[in-house]
């Protein structure tokens, strides 16, 4: 029997359950059991679960059949708990390190006690941490055992259920469980306290309590937040049948109003036109359970004897004043924005009283470079599926001269981009409009991304300061809240994107529209791009495609491209295709000129270089995740890992050859990197089995008809699930010799 069964209760926190899994499975005292269970989670929650089970046996998988909520779900952990004591985790909590062994060592020190208390600290999305506020009060229980009726004071702890530990008998034999509704632990957290005979605490900061910008139970306003009223029902008739315990009565009736103030003040809970219905129903909850001489809290007084009168004109008139102090304070500080700022405001805001043009789209792609990526793929798939659509393009005034022959486009900036952008019902980008940009009502925003994340991204920079180039996370946030949709194209995209762009969007697992031209191109199409690029029939070709240093300056290559290419022999080709952020460079002209690569690096299509490559060479290009559909060799060259993980922060560990997270061969030096194509590492057995397993993982939702599902989704208005189709079909290698490493110094399989 272990000594902890962890509960664990998941619910779409697919971007964050990984991470409490590990926190409670890595804790240094081993003698648990996790009970994880997925209430039927509509994303990846119980996948991810399973894994863990296949992978730890001390993780009990548990699937409910329907939806049942936090608390029923919590009861059917129970169910399977075998521990001698109960801790219940959301799946976006975490413990952190050394947690269990301190609660085990107090436990052992206060004789197994029926409840132990331990201390919080809430996380935020800002990467803020705030202390709790019951420290000193934890703290001033030392190691004695006691109930409530003997030190009141201990009810006022945070009435949650994730910042104590039960044991199990207790909790059983007094057949305890969670209610249905919301705000079922504050009604457990009470019960539970006012039974226990032997109760404990001990100042340790154990609960790593996330605060979620967006997605938890309580953040949306609406009906559910009115059931707060039967729970504290429910416990004052529990009160009713344990006459010894009316000396509580009086505290615990503050913790409830307090509670139901708390909701009533915050729009995220309680709407603003539910106020008054919610605050009548206060009132007379109030009146009904009134202990005898209760006297209001110093703090808060007004608001208490508001409610006590059933005036919600009163209370209103205490909150407004309160808003009125707060918001002159505010006024001091406001600096008045610059005119020619004010000038552009004022004609978007003109013309956002035009009514929405519901047949105008305006794409953009990679701030204003043209016709391209994700945006480009849906644009021309709704040219085809939906005629009567307008596509507009927003883009730079220096890539004009680039846009195929009839794009309609404006340049941004200018008042043809606002006039556009203030009517245009579709918004679709892969990185984000202008912070002036306003999310009308009846307006579609599409966020279609641009690759699939292995460094760090959104809220997740914020630990990486020289990564994150100076940028306001706080206008982040504001552009995020604009999306309605936002597009994955595999489960561990959906995860990162959820957590690291917190906001209400709904996310499409649809795919990337871009790499629909991977199931679509024909071979005809393949030995027509080889050919415009250059490349001799018969050559091998890789590209060479690094990405950006966030640590330096201009585009440097990482390889002495001259002696690569003279290594790896005439009959293979090198393009290399620098990133998109880097002016031209003068030695990647040089060295074009002298025929020792391609320099593709201003090529308009990423997906056509890859059709027409024969192999990848990349460090930790996103291009590595989309190349893995043409299932072809991808190898790794890695010379700056340590610096790039350390200066950016990643998500796995590319390079440590375990399957599903290296995509093949890796090499670490120039040396290593040619013996890998000279010895055919670069596309033998061994590298073959880790692309399988990379594209298992990274490959789930493309399918050739991602571009298709977004239009008839949000554009079609179709509501319809197109079903994915078959795995990735397998490509040969793109030049017209056998599939294998030829010529040069390479050698044949």
């Amino acid at each position: 029997m272990p000594r902890f069964t962890i509960v664990i209760a998941a619910y779409r926190v697919q971007g964050y359950l990984s991470a409490c899994l590990d926190s409670v499975l890595a804790q240094s005292y081993p003698d648990l059991e996790v009970v994880a269970v997925d209430d039927r989670s509509p994303d990846h929650c119980g996948a991810i679960i399973d894994a863990y089970a296949a992978r730890d046996s001390r993780v009990v998988p548990v699937h409910q059949r329907v939806n049942s909520g936090p608390g029923r779900a919590r009861n059917a952990g129970v169910e399977r708990a075998s521990g001698d004591y109960l801790l219940f985790l959301d799946g976006d909590d975490t413990l952190a390190p050394g947690t269990l062994q301190g609660l085990a060592d107090r436990l052992a020190l206060t004789h197994d006690p029926e409840i132990l208390y331990f201390n919080h600290v809430r996380t935020y999305w800002s990467e803020r941490r705030a202390p709790s506020l019951f420290g000193e009060l934890l703290a001033s229980a030392g190691t004695d055992v006691f109930s409530a009726v003997e030190r009141p004071e201990f009810l006022r702890l945070f009435a949650m259920s994730s910042n104590r530990v039960y044991h199990r008998d207790f909790y059983t034999r007094h057949g305890f469980a969670f209610s249905e509704g919301i705000y079922e632990d504050a009604l457990l957290s009470y019960k539970t306290m006012l039974t226990a005979r032997r109760i404990a605490c001990v100042d340790l900061v154990g609960l790593e309590y996330r605060q979620r910008r967006v997605g938890a139970s309580t953040a949306s306003p609406g009906e559910k937040h009115f059931i707060i009223f039967q729970q504290y029902t429910r416990l004052f008739d529990f009160l009713d049948d344990r006459p010894h315990l009316d000396p509580l009565r009086p505290l615990l009736f503050e913790r409830a109003v307090s509670h139901f103030l708390f909701c009533l003040d915050r729009t995220s809970r309680v709407a603003a036109a539910d106020r008054p219905r919610f605050f009548a129903r206060a009132a007379e909850w109030y009146r009904a359970h009134l202990p005898a001489g209760f006297t209001p809290p110093v703090e808060g007084r007004p608001r208490f004897e508001a409610l006590a009168s059933g005036s919600f004109l009163r209370y209103r008139e205490h909150e407004l004043a309160v808003r009125a102090a707060a918001g002159a304070r505010k006024l001091r500080r406001t600096v008045r924005p610059p005119l020619a700022a004010r000038a552009k405001q004022g004609l978007y805001r003109l013309h956002r009283q035009r009514p929405v043009d519901p047949q105008l789209a305006v794409y953009s792609a990679y701030w204003g470079r043209g016709v391209l990526c994700n945006p480009g793929a849906i644009y021309h798939r709704a040219r085809e599926l939906a005629p009567e659509i307008h596509g507009v393009w927003a883009v730079k005034k220096s890539e004009v001269e680039s846009l195929p022959e009839g794009v309609d486009y404006v340049v941004t900036g200018t008042r043809d981009f606002y006039r556009t952008v203030a009517r245009a019902k579709y918004l679709i980008n892969n990185v984000n409009f202008p912070n002036e940009v306003v999310k009308r009502p009846g307006t579609v925003h599409l966020q279609t991304f641009h690759g699939t994340p292995l460094k760090c991204m959104g809220l997740d920079q914020q630990r990486y300061p020289a990564a994150a180039g100076g940028m306001s996370f706080g206008n982040l946030l504001r552009r995020i809240d604009r999306w309605d949709f936002a597009l994955s194209s595999n489960p561990h995209s959906s995860q990162i994107w959820e957590r690291v762009y917190p906001a209400a969007y709904q996310l499409l697992e649809y795919g990337y529209p871009r790499n629909d031209v991977f199931f679509t191109a024909t071979e005809g199409d393949i030995r027509r791009i080889r050919e415009e690029l250059g490349i001799p029939a018969g050559n091998t070709a890789l590209l060479y495609a690094p990405t950006l240093r966030d640590y330096q300056k201009g585009f440097t290559p990482r390889l002495d491209l001259e002696r690569l290419s003279r290594e790896l022999g005439r009959e293979t080709t090198l393009l290399v295709r620098a990133h998109y952020s880097y002016r031209p460079d003068d030695d990647l002209a040089r060295l074009q000129e002298a025929g020792s690569v391609i320099d593709v690096s201003r090529h308009r299509s990423v997906e056509e270089l890859c059709l027409a490559a024969d192999a990848l060479i990349t460090d930790y290009s996103s291009m590595m995740f989309d190349y893995a559909l043409l299932d072809r060799p991808v190898v790794i060259y890695a010379d700056d890992w340590d610096i790039y993980r350390s200066s950016r922060g990643v998500y796995f560990d590319l390079l440590s050859g375990s399957p599903g997270e290296t995509p093949g061969a890796v090499a670490r030096t120039e040396r290593e990197l040619v013996e890998v194509f000279r010895e055919g590492r670069w596309c033998d057995a061994d590298a073959t089995a880790l692309r399988t397993a990379f594209r298992a993982r990274f490959c789930r939702f493309d399918d050739g008809r991602a571009a298709e599902r977004v239009v008839r989704a949000l554009m079609l208005g179709q509501d319809l699930e197109l079903p994915l189709g078959p795995a990735p079909r397998t490509r040969p290698l793109a030049g017209s010799a056998p599939a294998g490493p030829r010529g040069g110094v390479l050698t044949a399989e």
